[in-house]
């Protein structure tokens, strides 16, 4: 039997570590494709069928979809929406409590969240006769718009207070 000598025993594991370590970033690697924002025009945004408050006072929900198209994206945070009357827009604030969780979605995954609503009465002037809202993503200055065609939208004293809340995203399909 042959003997090797120490030296070069130790020097092969050390080395042989020291590779493993090179390689092995623990998954938490900071490619920037990876830990990129999900931007509007590289994901597909749309608005479902709504639950539409039928009478001022009454609670409506409605439903965005959000789908990538291209490279590995992140959601960090909440989607920014504001509803437009005319000349007056009004920020959507996050629903109260609600807690944002990060969601990676690869290409053609999909994530929801919702935007609930109280129904305000049309003529009010505490009321945001609404007739369009944008969307952006968390991250991101990109908006889209859409038509609002759910009625007035109550206001918490006020038109440009909506009474209304953005919900946190939730992983859609498998």
């Amino acid at each position: 039997m042959r003997a090797i000598p120490l030296t070069v025993t130790a020097i092969t594991a050390v080395t042989a570590a020291l590779a493993l370590t090179a390689c092995n970033n623990g998954g938490s690697g900071s490619s920037s494709k990876n830990s990129s924002a999900c931007e509007i025009g590289k994901v597909s945004v749309q608005v479902g069928s709504a639950s539409v408050a039928p009478a001022a006072g009454d609670t409506g929900e409605v439903p965005v979809s959000i789908t990538n198209q291209s490279a590995p994206c992140t959601l960090d945070g909440f989607a920014g929406v504001t509803l437009k009357a005319g000349g007056t827009s009004a920020a959507v604030a996050a629903q109260a409590g609600a807690k944002a969780d990060k969601l990676k979605l690869a290409k053609g995954d999909s994530a929801t969240f919702s935007i609930s609503y109280v129904r305000g009465k049309d003529g009010d002037g505490a009321s945001l006769a609404a007739t369009s809202m944008t969307v952006s993503l968390p991250g991101s200055d990109t908006t889209q718009s859409f038509p609002w065609k759910y009625g007035a939208v109550a206001g918490k004293g006020a038109a440009d207070k909506p009474n209304a809340a953005v919900g946190a995203f939730q992983q859609a399909g498998d």
